[in-house]
């Protein structure tokens, strides 16, 4: 996913980049980074914001 509009930490070192679509859902790209590279897990639509933003934001750093 290019530009997510933020990425938050996973459960267990994963991370997740969340973009909102103009239709009310979100998507949710799981991935991981490994040194020089990085792979996607998985990716989803979700509406429920709520359990996302109970995760700690990694990006763009919180003020």
């Amino acid at each position: 996913m290019e530009a997510p509009d933020k990425i938050l930490a996973g459960g267990d070192g994963e991370l997740l980049a969340i973009k909102p679509l103009d239709n009310g859902k979100i998507l949710v790209v799981v991935y991981r980074e490994c040194e020089e590279d990085g792979f996607v897990i998985t990716a989803y639509l979700t509406r429920k914001i709520n359990s996302l933003n109970q995760r700690q934001v990694l990006w763009p750093p919180q003020p």
